[in-house]
This record gives C-alpha cells, structure tokens and sequence, in this order.
C-alpha cells in the first residue's frame, strides 16, 4: 500500500493556481503587444526579461499572496498598452524590481540586456544605507528625478510602478495606504500632468481620494450613478443638432461625452463651495478630427464655428490651447455653450494627434517627432529642470521642494518689452519673471514696470503683461525675497546668493573667533568642537555665523568654561541652578485631553497635541507626526500638511486612532453660505445652534455681499459624527446655500 503525503495535494494546487496566475498576466502583456507591433528580436528579448525576472523572484510573493513575478508583468503592461511606451521601456519594467529585491546584481542585467536597460534598472533601484539621512524616501525620490533629462522612461516606468501599486492597495494596511497615496499626490500626479499624462493624472488623483478622503469619494460615487440616466439622455439632447450640422463637412470625427473624474468635482464643491447638486459641468463633449497636419488648425476652427452656431458660445470661456500649446504639449479649443435647460456645457475640439498627446503627453513624443512644438515645450521645462538639478541643495528635501516648484499646472504667457514670450506659472511674481530672464538679472532687479505701470518686487503676473525691469548693479536678493518667488529656478538661485553672503558672514565670524581664543592663548583647532556642541549649534559654519551676526557674544560664552591645560572645559552647574544656553529647550509636558493611541499604544506616555492645522475630531482618521522638539502632534489624514509630512519625513509618521472610551469636547468651525434677508440671519442661525442643537458657540463672523452672506461659526463639538449632524440640521435651513467643516 503507497502512503501518499497530505501536504502534496495542497503543494501541487497552490503552485498550479500560481502558475495560472502568472500565464493569465504574461497572456495580458502580449495581448497587449498584439502579432504586428513589434520585431521579432524586440520579443525575444522580451521573453527573455520575463524568464530573468521570473527565475529572479520565483521565491517571492505579494502582500496579496499572489507570485511576485505578475507585478513587473502587469507594470510592463501599463507602460506599453495605457501609456504607449516601447520595448526598451517594457524590457526594463519586467526587470525593474530585480536588483533591489532579488540576489541579481546590476552587472548581470548589463551582460544580458546590455547597459541602456541596466542605467534604467539601476534608476529604477532604490538606494541603500539611506537611515543616517534627513529623509530616506527624499534621497530616493532625488534619484529617480536626477535621471528625468537623461532618460524620462526612468520616471514613467516609476509611475507605471506606482499606478499598479495603487490599483493593488486595498491589501496594505491603513497607515501605509495613507502615506503611499502623500507620496502619489505630492509628487506622482503633478509630474504626470506636467508630462502630460493626462489619464494617469486622472486616475492617481481619483485613487489618493479613495485613500484619504473615502467617505467623499464614495458619496459622490453614488450621486454620479444615480445621475448618470439622466446625463446620458442630455448628451443625446447636446449632440444630435450638432451631428447633423458636422456631417455636412464631409472630415472624419468622433464625438461623445466624457464624464469628470471624482477627484475633479470634489475640488469644484471645495473651491466653488457648492453642492453636487448645483454642478452643472459633470461632463465634457469631446470632438476628435482625423485630419492631415497641415489642416489640423484650420479644421478644429471650422469644427467651433458650427459648435458656437448651433449652441449658444459663451465668449470669456474660450481657451485657445492650439495656437500657443500648454507648456507640457497639449493642444485643444476649448469652449462653454450654453445646451438644452440653459446649462452650460464644456466643449473640446482636437484632432486624432492632439488626442493622443493629450491622453500620453510625453510618452506620444516619440511617435510625433517631426511636429517640432512638442520637441520644444519638453525641451524648455527639461531646461528649467536641468537648472535645479546642477544647483547645490543642502539636502534632498531641499531638491524636492524645488523639484516641485517646476511641476506647475496653470501658465501665464508674459512678454518682454521686445515682445518675446515667456511662459510662467500661475501664481508667479515679477521677480520670477526676472530670474527666468537671467539670474543676474533677477540678483540685481531692484524695481519693475508692467504695462509702464510701477509694481511691487511680489506683484503676480496676468497673461498679456508686458514686464520692464530695472536694475541696480548694488541690489542683493535678501530672505524675505524667498516669499516673493514660486518658481525653483528662483528660490534656488536666491538661496545660492543668500548662501554666499552667508559664507562671507561665517568668514568673518571665524575670524572673531579664532581672535578671541587667540587672546585667551587657546587654540582654535583644539577648543572649535566643544564649543559647537556646549552652545547648541549644529555645525561650525553655524557656529561662525551667529558669532558674526552678534547671536553669540564669545566673550560672554567663553565664561560657560574653565581652562585647563589650553583646553576649555564645560562648567558643571550646582544642584538647583538651571543653565541659560542659547537654543536649548526643555519640552513642557502637556494635561492630555484625549484618548489615543500610537501605535496600539495609550498615548497619555507621550508628551502630545491636536495640530491646529487641521483640528482634528473624535471619529477622524488621524496620524501622529514626531515633531523636532515638541513631543507628538496629531493631524487628520487628509491634513493639508499630512502630503509634506510623510513624503519628507514619512520615518516620524506614527500609526494613530481614537480609543473607544472619549468624553471630551473639541473645536471645530463651519463656513455658512446662503442668502441674505436681513438682520435676522444671524440670530436665526444662533437660535438654531444654540437652543434646537443644544451646542455651545465659540465665534461668530458674518459677511454680507450684494444680497448673499459668508458665516464662519465656532462651535465646541464630541466628535466628527456630532459636528456632520450639525452640518446637515443648518443644511435644511431656508436660505442656507451650503454648510462646511473648514480646514485650515
């Protein structure tokens, strides 16, 4: 009789399911490739990466359970079928995770695939040792960005990368899911759009929300459901007079309503402060021509003159994107019309190959290569990127706030008084201006003119200004002209100028000091170090500048110490007496108000306080953040400073949640919108409040304007369930337009 093994059964089921989980994956990627598109070398090479990684991972699984080996498959998918990159990048992406995770060196990858593939793998790979720097994942991100003008795939493979892990995250626990999502919006999605990744954008945006903001996404998920019959039906109303004009032009076209992501009209309820209800530009209608290069512009006017014919144009709406294309290559017209009910409606005319550069951005520009705009949009900003990447930062950090600075949604097109155009961000200065001219011009720019205008150094600019500067060969930049800038390029060549008055300061601090130690007969090389650490400065150069800058008066600090053998020597302080050293703080514990807990942990061990960035309530979610020097501070996830905080110090994020057992009362204050009849608004509000809902008022503001009122209302609530049951009671007020927590 055989004995037969009870675990072999099982053994054989699991790796059969792996295996079919594998060729399921590797089936998509070729499907996606299809028979034609490809050489027969380019997929050999291909299976070949597959085999590689897959030997290379074949011990390893996903947080999921799944083989290891379908993410690289499933990344190298999206880089090729949803982002339209070729074999180089697809080859790279089967084998992208191999040298981080696997026993494969990045020698081994250049003999098999040769060392285009392997600069891209070794971009691709994490760096190691990174715990003694500021900000491990800042340091990373610095890497991938560094390879941005010498070979872009680097990052869109990265953002393939990250797009599959944000498809696959529903299995990470919730504190990871909260900083992966930071990671994606602070940096992810407006590199996407800057590249004009158009889908990958949309789609990064809508997961991030999902993450951060669930509740939200999840309502107005259902509304779009629920509302989607009756759009449809409008759509149909919008289109069918236009077809019937179009059709009579004889040129190829497609047309069809396009639905707003989520993300898009959460950002229209905040910024517009309305209800979902009251959005009436849920959707756009898209016409896409398919027309010869040389008549794409004349077409797409022809297209808006039997669009702005048959619909009534509403004339400050039209945004010309294909005379002068945004500065990541898109091109379109756009313009509002007023449809059937008297509701507006966006309308966007392109052709075939704008389409296309629109959805992929970059990754089209190797097919359009002989349309010599799009060359030269990503050749000026990969110009402004290569400015950031040779000027000196003292950290990553640094480098990544300035990184960002250049990832810009919105331009304004400005001129100099020759006329030549200059395309800067929304939101820039005359002083950004400048220093896109020149940096000694923005170093010297000591007045400036728009329109013959006298404006001052922080004016924002409009499209259409006309910029005179004037210079003073003795101007400076200072620190307050750090306020005044948005662009890297500025605030970068700035912080190089205030560096080098700072080294001609610490100079002359030095040479202070080595004077004073010289007449006590110490000597400087001895003595520099324990003055450094007993007066609490971080480095030398520190040191020296606030000697220079009268911080530090050395004679009074050379009293903190005895002399010995030519060596100072820190005097001890008696019992009871309290040392005054400059910069030292003793952190003062706080009365803990609330229950939570870090880490699984009771926080009352924990010197901690709710950020009044963000007031957090009972009920949402939250994280603590280890602050430098005062103990823990708890913010709320979707805090508008929860992006800065785990991308750049994602190593002090703690795990934080509310215990069950809370009786405490926190601050909260609401924006109140709606219609003013009169002084009774306010006592009609603070009768509701007060008397009917039984809350507590702690401030009350109130602006009228032309018939409408703004009110900002304090109140003391138990939690956030508490203050969503106030928000709704206000709602249903007569006249009440919209009720909103604020953050702040």
């Amino acid at each position: 009789m055989n004995i037969v093994d009870p675990i072999q059964p099982h053994v054989l089921h699991s790796e059969e399911k792996d295996n079919r989980l594998i060729r399921a994956a590797y089936r998509r990627l070729f499907r996606a490739i299809g028979d034609n598109q490809l050489q027969p070398e380019d997929k050999a090479q291909i299976r070949q990466a597959f085999e590689f990684a897959a030997k290379a991972h074949s011990q390893q699984r996903r947080k999921s359970g799944e083989p290891y080996i379908t993410h690289p498959l499933e990344v190298a998918r999206i880089c090729y079928e949803e982002m339209g990159l070729g074999p180089t990048a697809v080859i790279a992406a089967l084998l992208h995770d191999t040298v981080e995770d696997t026993p494969v060196e990045l020698e081994d990858v250049n003999r098999d695939f040769g060392p285009k593939i392997a600069k891209i793998v070794d971009g691709l790979t994490k760096l190691d040792g990174l715990y003694n720097v500021e900000s491990p994942q800042a340091e990373n991100f610095k890497k991938v960005l560094s390879t941005l003008v010498e070979d872009v795939r680097v990052v869109l493979i990265k953002m393939a990368d990250r797009l599959h892990n944000l498809r696959t995250i529903d299995i990470m626990p919730r504190h990871k899911q909260l900083k992966i999502a930071a990671e994606t919006s602070y940096i992810y999605a407006p590199l996407a759009h800057r590249l004009g990744l158009y889908n990958l954008k949309s789609e990064f945006t809508d997961l991030c929300m999902k993450i951060t903001e669930p509740d939200l996404y999840h309502e107005l998920e259902e509304k779009l459901k629920h509302t989607q019959k009756d759009r449809n039906k409008f759509i149909n109303d919008f289109i069918k007079p236009l077809k019937i004009e179009l059709d009579k032009l004889h040129i190829p076209y497609k047309i069809y309503g396009r639905p707003k992501t989520i993300s898009s009209i959460s950002n229209k309820i905040k910024t517009k402060k309305v209800a979902f209800e009251e959005i009436y530009d849920l959707f756009a209608v898209r016409i896409i021509l398919d027309v010869p290069l040389e008549k794409e512009k004349s077409a797409c006017w022809l297209f808006y003159s039997i669009v702005t014919d048959v619909h009534r144009p509403i004339p400050e709406r039209l945004k010309d994107w294909i005379t002068t294309p945004k500065s990541n290559g898109y091109e379109s017209l756009h313009t509002t019309v007023i449809g059937p009910g008297g509701r507006y409606v966006e309308v966007q005319i392109r052709t075939k190959r704008m389409d296309e550069i629109a959805e992929k951005g970059f990754a089209a520009h190797w097919k359009y290569k002989e349309v010599n705009s799009l060359q030269s949009v990503y050749d000026h900003w990969f110009d402004s990127i290569r400015d950031v990447l040779e000027t000196p930062h003292n950290d990553a950090i640094e480098f990544l706030n300035d990184f960002k600075a250049n990832l810009y949604g919105e331009e304004v097109y400005v001129y100099t008084p020759k006329g030549d155009m200059k395309v800067l961000p929304k939101g820039a200065t005359v002083l950004d201006f400048a220093f896109s001219i020149h940096t000694d011009v923005g170093y010297h720019a000591t007045a400036f003119k728009i329109n013959n205008k006298l404006v001052p150094m922080g004016h924002a600019l409009e499209s259409g200004d006309q910029i005179q500067i004037i210079i003073n060969k003795n101007q400076k930049p200072t620190e307050d002209w750090l306020k005044l800038v948005v662009t890297g390029k500025a605030r970068s060549r700035i912080r190089t100028a205030l560096k080098e008055e700072q080294r001609k300061l610490a100079d002359q601090g030095k040479e202070i000091l080595e004077r004073k130690l010289k007449n006590s007969k110490l000597e400087f090389d001895d003595n520099i170090d324990v003055l450094v650490k007993v007066l609490n400065c971080k480095t030398r150069f520190d040191l020296f500048l606030a000697i220079a800058e009268e911080k530090i008066d050395v004679t009074e600090s050379l009293r903190l110490f005895n002399i010995e053998k030519g060596k100072l020597i820190e005097k001890k302080a008696d019992i009871g007496e309290e040392k005054d050293i400059p910069g030292k703080t003793v952190p003062i514990p706080v009365e803990q108000r609330v229950g939570i807990l870090v880490n699984g942990e009771p926080a009352k061990q924990y010197n901690y306080t709710l950020a009044h960035c963000c007031n957090p309530l009972h009920g949402d979610e939250i994280f603590a953040y280890v602050a430098t020097n005062s103990g823990l501070r708890i913010h709320r996830s979707n805090c508008p400073n929860a992006e800065h905080l785990m991308v750049n110090h994602g190593y002090r994020i703690l795990k934080a949640e509310w215990s069950d057992m809370i009786e405490e009362a926190f601050n909260a204050e609401l924006l109140i919108i709606g219609i003013d009849d009169g002084p009774g608004v306010i006592e009609r509000l603070s009768h509701h409040i007060s008397t009917k809902l039984g809350v507590n008022i702690t401030s009350f503001s109130i602006q009228a304007h032309q018939g409408t009122f703004e009110g900002k209302i304090g109140l003391i609530v138990n939690s956030k369930t508490h203050l969503n049951h106030i928000i709704r009671a206000l709602s249903q007020i007569d006249g009440i337009s919209s009720v909103r927590r604020i953050d702040h």
